[in-house]
């Protein structure tokens, strides 16, 4: 049987580089290097820790669900209307950055400048809702092709402007602050949403799972500690918010990737949701997917209520520190109501699940208070 292993992971990995990818060096930028390093580590591993928990409830869970599904089975009614509420808050808030995002891109690579975002935004939605509307297959495909062009850009960025690095770009810190980076650099681990995508990808093959989840890990913070040390040790605190636009256009194709696949398999992720938890269907799935982000987006557009950055941070605590707290609770659940033997088990306790979840309680009050 042919390893599904590259194809699980490009998606997996693919999703979690998006674009909280390119908002990273900014936000390091404010707090300095070092504390921002410091941070990309700790969240790095905090959420490495619940990916494997979430892992577990997938391969103890028969049948096709997403996140919802699960909360209901072992959460019950209200458990679900949680994941549903973090859901809907976390994967729209996402898409409608990206769209403002891929929009400054796309204009800055096409015209030079973002006067023109608005309809590179509108053709971006256009391209993506009828790849959304096409599946799975076409995900697999595109996730694996952009995962490649990533580290091509990646590598590229180092051999051009390693020798560019100042070091007293990286030796500063700034208290002030020094808790702004918490909020994207947890949004840019997130994926949770892609996990039972990557549960589909592998089935037959579930022993992968383990495997995936570190390296879906991992890749991304080998990603975004060289791309930041690149454009912290380059720009200093003069990046913008969309940091590939301090560089050359052609350099800006990486923006593109990174939200091109995460727009994918998100917009696939919330239309899965609506067609296997909530039993829509198909093409009702899809509306929902690719029509309530525009609208949100338009909506952020033309009453500026929302920064790129903004939309990623509050994303990134509200839905990610709820989704979290409630993948805990249904790991420790899967275990004694769990339908299949699963091929690895993380222990848990009450303990561990108070511990995480004070870090996620913290982590919004950080970001509401400063």
């Amino acid at each position: 049987m042919k390893s599904k292993f590259f194809s699980a992971l490009a998606v997996l990995a693919g999703t979690t580089v998006g674009a909280g990818f390119l908002g990273i060096p900014y936000v390091i930028s404010k707090s300095g290097f070092l504390p921002g390093l410091a941070y990309l580590i700790l969240v790095a591993g905090f959420m490495l820790t619940v990916k494997l928990y979430l892992g577990e409830i997938s391969l103890r869970t028969k049948g096709n669900h997403q996140l919802t599904g699960y909360a209901e089975k072992y959460l019950g009614r209200k458990g679900k209307i949680l994941m549903f509420l973090a859901m809907l808050f976390g994967i729209y808030s996402a898409l409608a950055a990206y769209l403002i995002a891929e929009g400054q891109v796309l204009s800055y690579i096409f015209i030079g400048n973002g006067n023109f975002s608005l309809v590179f935004s509108l053709v971006f939605w256009f391209v993506m809702s009828f790849l959304t509307y096409i599946g799975l297959s076409e995900l697999k495909k595109a996730e694996k092709i952009g995962m490649i062009l990533v580290w091509i850009f990646i590598f590229l960025i180092l051999a051009i402007f390693s020798s560019g690095i100042k070091t007293e770009n990286l030796g500063y810190a700034n208290m002030e602050f020094i808790f702004m980076p918490f909020g994207v650099i947890l949004f840019s681990f997130l994926a949770f949403s892609a996990m039972p995508e990557v549960g589909r990808i592998l089935l037959h093959q579930e022993k992968l799972m383990k495997k995936v989840i570190i390296l879906g890990v991992l890749i991304p913070l080998l990603a975004y500690f060289l791309f930041t040390l690149i454009m912290v040790g380059n720009f200093g605190n003069s990046i913008p918010e969309i940091a590939t636009l301090a560089l050359p256009r052609f350099f800006s194709l990486l923006a593109v990737v990174t939200m091109f696949t995460a727009f994918f398999t998100l917009s696939i992720a919330i239309r899965d949701m609506f067609r296997f938890d909530y039993h829509l269907g198909r093409l009702r799935g899809w509306m929902f997917a690719c029509f309530l982000p525009l609208i949100l987006f338009l909506i952020v557009y033309f009453f500026k209520l929302a920064s790129f950055i903004t939309l990623l941070s509050i994303s990134g605590i509200v839905s990610g520190g709820l989704t979290g707290i409630l993948i805990l609770l249904m790991n420790r659940k899967a275990k004694k109501e769990g339908n299949r033997k699963p091929e690895y088990s993380i222990p848990i306790n009450w303990w561990i699940i108070m511990i995480l979840s004070v870090v996620f309680i913290l982590a919004v009050v950080a970001e509401l208070v400063f």
